[in-house]
C-alpha cells in the first residue's frame, strides 16, 4: 500500500499521472482525427445516398450503397467495447505488430468512434433546410459544390458538437483500454489505484478527466457559437445539441 506521507511520494505521483495524461490526450487526439477524415465523409454519405438524397445517385445503387453504409455503421455500434477490442487483437497486431501498448490502443478506438461519428454527421446533415438543396441544385451546382458549399457550411456547428460527444466518448473508451494493457489515465488508476491500494491516484484520475471532458467540450462549444454567429443563423445555439446515442 503506498503512503503519501512519504516524501518520495508526490514526485513519482505527479510524473505518473503527467506521462498517463499525455498518453491519454495522444491516444484520443489520434483516434479522433482518423475519426473525422473517414467518419465525416461516411456520415455524409449515409444522408446523400438516401432515396432522393442530395447525391442525385439513383434510386437503386443509391438504396444498395445506403443500406451497405448503414450495416456497417449499425454493426460497429451494436458491438460492446470491450469484445470489440478483444475481436481486434489479431488486426491490431498485424497493423502495428502489437495488442499493448498505446499505438494499438488506438485501432480499437478508432474502430468503435467511426460508427458513432458516422450517425452523428448523419443527424447534424439531415438538420440542414431541403430547400438550400433544391437551390443550389437549380443554379448547376455539382455534387462536390453542394457539399462544400451547402452541407458542411450548414452543419458545421452541430458537427462540432458531435465532435466533443465523440472525443468524451474516446477518452472514456481509452481509460478501458488501458485497463488491458493501452496505457493512459485507465492503466495508472488499474496500476496503483487497484494494485497498490491507493486512493490518492484513483482520485486523481477521476479529477484529471472530468478536466479533459469539460475543456473539450467548453472548446467545441465556444466553436459552434462562433460557426453558427458567423453563419448570421436566426436560431438560437441550444438548438444544435449532440445526439443521444440511445436515440441514434
Amino acid at each position: 500500500m503506498i503512503d503519501v506521507t512519504d516524501p518520495a511520494f508526490w514526485p513519482d505521483f505527479l510524473e505518473v499521472l503527467g506521462k498517463g495524461t499525455l498518453e491519454t490526450l495522444w491516444m484520443t487526439s489520434v483516434a479522433m482525427l482518423i475519426t473525422i477524415v473517414i467518419g465525416l465523409p461516411l456520415g455524409i454519405l449515409l444522408v446523400g445516398t438516401e432515396e432522393g438524397g442530395f447525391l442525385g445517385a439513383s434510386t437503386r445503387r443509391g438504396r444498395i450503397l445506403n443500406q451497405v453504409l448503414g450495416f456497417i455503421v449499425n454493426l460497429g455500434r451494436s458491438v460492446p467495447f470491450i469484445v470489440l477490442m478483444i475481436a481486434l487483437i489479431p488486426f491490431t497486431r498485424w497493423l502495428v505488430g502489437s495488442f499493448i501498448g498505446t499505438g494499438p490502443a488506438i485501432v480499437p478506438l478508432t474502430v468503435v468512434a467511426i460508427p458513432f461519428f458516422a450517425r452523428v454527421v448523419e443527424i447534424a446533415v439531415k438538420e440542414v433546410d431541403a430547400g438550400l438543396f433544391e437551390t443550389a441544385d437549380s443554379l448547376g451546382a455539382t455534387r462536390w459544390q453542394l457539399v462544400r458549399r451547402v452541407v458542411l457550411p450548414q452543419a458545421l456547428p452541430s458537427i462540432v458538437l458531435g465532435v466533443a460527444t465523440t472525443a468524451t466518448s474516446i477518452i472514456n473508451f481509452s481509460a478501458m483500454v488501458g485497463v488491458v494493457g493501452g496505457g493512459g489515465l485507465g492503466n495508472v488508476a488499474l496500476t496503483y489505484g487497484l494494485h497498490r491500494y491507493s486512493w490518492a491516484h484513483i482520485i486523481a484520475v477521476i479529477v484529471i478527466l472530468f478536466v479533459l471532458v469539460q475543456l473539450i467540450q467548453w472548446g467545441c462549444n465556444a466553436l459552434a457559437r462562433r460557426l453558427d454567429r458567423s453563419r448570421g443563423r436566426s436560431r438560437a445555439l441550444p438548438a444544435h445539441r449532440p445526439p443521444d446515442p440511445a436515440a441514434v
